[in-house]
């Protein structure tokens, strides 16, 4: 086991929000996933994360590499997911209201119907109602 302090650290204010040992950033986020409002994971190595159910509110995850992560019921209210590789991610049940996704690799994510909408909302379709 070859562990190193590691620092997560909010994206707006820089002030550290977690700080522990571990061996990677991804066992980090898992560990403390309940608390990663706001976070910068700008570029994280996170695939294949168990981040079920993880407050991920307005998280800096541009250019993540969240490729088959599990993400199902996480908040991503807001979230900056610009560019990030969600291949195979499943994303069913998460808020996604408000999140950018421009850029993002979605292919094969996994959806429920009901977050059609506001999926679509948040990779920039504009929607009109007649």
């Amino acid at each position: 086991m070859n562990e190193e302090k590691i620092q997560i650290k909010n994206r707006f204010t820089n002030k550290v929000i977690v700080e522990i040992e571990a061996e990677n950033i991804r066992e980090v986020v898992e560990k403390n996933k309940a608390n990663l409002r706001e976070a910068n994971l700008q570029e994280a190595n996170l695939q294949e994360a168990d981040l079920q159910g993880a407050n991920l509110r307005e998280a800096n995850l541009r250019e993540a590499n969240l490729w088959g992560a599990n993400l199902r019921g996480a908040d991503l209210w807001g979230a900056d997911l610009r560019g990030a590789d969600l291949w195979g991610a499943n994303l069913w049940g998460a808020d996604l209201r408000e999140a950018n996704l421009w850029g993002a690799d979605l292919r094969k994510v996994k959806i429920k119907i009901t977050q059609e909408e506001e999926f679509l909302k948040s990779i920039g379709v504009q929607i009109e109602r007649n």
